[in-house]
């Protein structure tokens, strides 16, 4: 096989894929045929095709499950045309759950509680366990055994990160939020 049918047959699978595709995944491609496809080679015919999909309104991403193709977020206001779908609107509590989660885990509801100054209500936590982005990762061992959250492969992927050193700073968040109270405060006023 040649090497540009290699990177063919890839760029087949990954078009056709509902999620993200892992090497081992890509490996099984090329199972039974006359030669062996290794990582390594399988690791460069990915670089080139994401050098190729540059150009495109796609884009080629190694997230923490594996690789896929995904719409240029340029792209998206167009898209959004066709399926004029409302994506799920998420109050402020559940996303400083899951702000926490991602950035002190694991942790506690206590812990959570701790931070935000206030109670934890169950359907914040419900609402990411349902989404697939936190999880249940053991239990402490203290009275009570609480549960310890946090966050999946899941919400990695959705993210399109491949680790959760690649979440932004916890500092520009920080600033990023004063600078939005800011102005809201500015336009009320």
């Amino acid at each position: 096989m040649e090497w540009s049918q290699i990177k063919a047959v890839l760029e087949a699978a990954l078009l056709s894929a509902q999620e993200a595709l892992s090497l081992s995944d890509l490996e099984c491609l090329f199972a039974g045929e006359a030669f062996e496809v290794s990582n390594d080679l399988l690791r460069k015919a990915l670089d080139e095709l994401r050098e190729t999909w540059k150009a495109r309104p796609a884009e080629l991403i190694q997230t923490a499950s594996g690789w896929r193709l995904r719409t240029r977020a340029e792209y998206l206001p167009y898209l959004e045309r066709l399926h004029p779908e409302k994506p799920p609107r998420y109050s402020r509590a559940v996303l400083e759950t899951l702000a926490i989660i991602a950035y002190r885990q694991p942790v506690t509801r206590g812990n959570i509680e701790d931070i935000r100054g206030v109670a934890v209500n169950t359907n914040a936590i419900r609402v990411l366990e349902e989404r697939g982005w936190i999880d249940v990762v053991g239990h402490r061992e203290t009275p009570g055994r609480p549960a310890l959250y946090a966050t999946t492969r899941k919400f990695l992927d959705d993210l399109g990160l491949r680790v959760l050193a690649e979440l932004p700073p916890l500092e520009n968040i920080a600033a990023s939020a004063q600078t939005l109270l800011a102005l809201e405060t500015a336009a009320e006023g």
